[in-house]
């Protein structure tokens, strides 16, 4: 790992428990704070999350957030209707900016919901969470409300896959951590990559492109790096993260959304090196593991001597 990164990961990862939530709303002030639920089918999911965030940050003993929306990209299903009974502002996203037909994707809902929110911050919660805990939410808004030098913060957290812990996270392991550290090695300390929960300040999410499909979440965070730097980017651990998984089939597309997106990003001159830096929680939090990559390569067999004399033989 880089020794910028170490040092990163010493100055900017922290524990939702480093910022109680009185000092987080101290430190609030006049801020306005608007959180984002992107939701395609999550009735059995969303209202939960929606009650959570109103009961216990959205009330006159803690007003955290300001603004609690759910953009419905074309679900049919009743998440509009679950999350607007829940007690979220509902917007369909066909229904923002109506002159610029939308398109399929997660991304596309993110960048439209710029349009219909007003805070600060922004927060983005996936609406698929399960066991949903409101740490979600004050652990990656409290860096940008305590530190002015902190403008882009992410979850992180454990994954596990069914009853299996740390096994989650399949297209993080197998793609993106491998082209974060190969290209953007300034990453590599990022243990959630493509985790779908991370705040940012509105004067940094209104100068970033946004990837209209999978690829936003690796867009984002290299546009990010690209635009304030690395030590304007954060982490913060808020525990386990619950969530309906997806099959081999819809990996695979998230994987060449991913792909894409680093390789359009790569046009722009890239590093190569190396390493590949991992993750597993120890004693003290996410404790990180670096490897070499094999990246020799052996030649055909046909430039070979020896086995070019063994055809003639």
């Amino acid at each position: 790992m880089l020794e910028e990164v170490e040092r990163w990961l010493a100055r900017r990862s922290w524990s939702v428990s480093d910022r109680p939530l009185d000092r987080v709303l101290a430190a609030k002030r006049n801020t306005k704070v608007s959180v984002v639920l992107p939701a395609l089918n999550e009735e059995a999911t969303v209202g939960d999350i929606v009650a959570v965030i109103r009961r216990e940050l959205m009330t006159e003993a803690v007003p955290l957030v300001d603004e609690l929306v759910v953009i419905d990209s074309g679900s049919t299903d009743r998440t509009a209707e679950v999350a607007a009974a829940a007690g979220a502002r509902v917007v369909a996203r066909d229904a923002i900016l109506p002159r610029i037909p939308a398109v399929p994707g997660k991304g596309e809902v993110l960048w439209r919901s710029l349009m219909v929110t007003s805070g600060d911050v922004v927060c983005f919660v996936d609406a698929d969470l399960r066991d949903f805990s409101a740490d979600f939410v004050t652990g990656i808004v409290g860096p940008l409300l305590t530190d002015p030098d902190v403008d882009f913060v992410k979850a992180m957290y454990d994954r596990p896959f069914g009853d299996t812990p740390g096994q989650g996270g399949r297209v993080t392991e197998l793609v993106a951590r491998p082209l974060l550290n190969l290209h953007w090695p300034q990453l590599a300390g990022f243990v959630q990559p493509l985790g779908g929960e991370y705040a940012a300040r509105r004067s940094l999410l209104e100068r970033l492109p946004f990837p209209v499909g999978y690829g936003v979440e690796l867009g984002l965070l290299v546009d990010a790096l690209h635009t304030v730097g690395l030590d304007a980017l954060a982490q913060v651990d808020v525990g386990v993260r619950k969530h309906r998984h997806q099959d081999g089939q819809a990996l695979g597309r998230m994987a060449a959304a991913i792909y894409r997106t680093a390789q359009l990003r790569l046009s722009r001159g890239h590093l190569v090196r190396p390493r590949l830096t991992q993750f597993e929680r120890g004693e003290k939090g996410f404790e990180p593991r670096t490897y070499a990559v094999d990246t020799e390569e052996r030649p055909p067999m046909a430039e070979i001597a020896e086995y070019a004399h063994r055809r003639v033989a």
